[in-house]
């Protein structure tokens, strides 16, 4: 998978940052072996549709001991033209501070990659996590349909 070598190098820079000791294998294909080495054996790609009044609750991605850091999401209809609302969602929730919901302007064929579950982010006395969930708002009309790349397998 293309996106996978790009994004394993995002991901191991930040458990590194973060002290996890998890490093990711070079290829997608050594990686979901150790999904199914513990039982991780659904696939995970999905095709989602949205109609009038759908939403996705902000959640996180995770499906068993192994999860790939990162995710991506493909919008394949036209804001506007086949849909209105159906906005995607990131919040951030820092240690001591308020959630930060982020808003993701995205156009027909566009791309988000995102945390599945914590990201780094640097601090006064180093690197901490910042957990983020993920959602699509109310959809107002028409339909809405996206690709979720999840790069790790489920039980």
């Amino acid at each position: 998978m293309a996106l996978y070598v790009p994004l394993r190098d995002v991901a191991n820079r930040w458990n590194e940052a973060m002290g996890i000791d998890t490093r990711y294998p070079s290829q997608h294909a050594a990686f979901l072996q150790r999904c199914h080495d513990v039982g991780q054996i659904r696939s995970t790609p999905l095709l989602l549709r949205y109609g009038a009044g759908d939403y996705n609750c902000l959640h996180k991605d995770l499906y068993g001991e192994h999860a790939f850091p990162l995710q991506v999401t493909i919008l394949l209809s036209d804001p506007g033209e086949d849909f209105t609302g159906g906005e995607f969602v990131l919040t951030e929730q820092r240690p001591r501070m308020q959630s930060r919901p982020e808003v993701v302007p995205l156009r027909q064929g566009d791309a988000v990659v995102f945390a599945v579950h914590h990201r780094p982010a640097q601090g006064t006395r180093g690197f901490y996590r910042v957990n983020l969930r993920h959602g699509v708002s109310h959809i107002r009309s028409g339909h809405r349909y996206t690709v979720g790349v999840i790069f790790h397998d489920a039980k």
